[in-house]
């Protein structure tokens, strides 16, 4: 099988079992700026309908707003559950930081959880990582303790910091761990 890959100064394009994907083609430091997230600011309510693979490159960046497809390597990082980046909202933008040290020619990824909040939004996972949550889902649905070390690396938003801080988080996480283990008896 022959890979096409096109070689853009830290970053590496090519292709993995979910499509096109973002490699380092140098190595990152943990707390390292990997990229810039840009793109046109969407209302919720102007978000398409229906959108998956190439069109879905949504980023939601607060509780009404999203970000739109900016063309640019943002667009093609995927998504892990054990990813090695997450995202920093800064007074500089918002940033693409690593959260672990990434060595060349790894792939470059970021949990699309710790940005989703209050949205109906989900996708099957498909990372392959050892402790893959299987869907892709809204940061409250994500077990406390994940939701901890997310909060402590710093790469989750003001709008979800702020619900966690909010009184309604300890209520509406009982109820979805409740509901959770519903589910499972069914």
């Amino acid at each position: 099988m022959v890979v096409r890959v096109h070689v853009l100064s830290n970053f590496a394009t090519g292709q993995t079992h979910l499509g096109k994907a973002v490699f380092a083609a140098r190595p990152f430091k943990k707390g390292d700026v990997v990229t810039q997230f840009t793109g046109p600011l969407i209302h919720k309510s102007k978000l398409p309908k229906k959108y998956e693979g190439t069109r879905d490159r949504y980023v939601q960046i607060g509780p009404e707003h999203f970000l739109g497809p900016s063309g640019d390597i943002d667009d093609l990082i995927n998504h892990s559950c054990n990813p090695n980046t997450g995202l920093s909202f800064t007074t500089f933008g918002i940033i693409l930081v690593a959260i672990k040290d990434i060595d060349i020619g790894k792939e470059i990824t970021w949990d699309y959880s710790t940005t989703l909040f209050e949205n109906s939004w989900k996708m099957k996972c498909d990372c392959r990582e050892v402790d893959c949550r299987k869907i892709i889902t809204d940061f409250a649905l994500l077990e406390e303790k994940v939701q901890r070390k997310y909060l402590k690396l710093n790469v989750i938003p003001p709008y979800i910091k702020a619900y966690l801080k909010s009184k309604a988080y300890p209520v509406y996480t009982k109820g979805v761990h409740r509901l959770k283990k519903y589910a499972e008896k069914k």
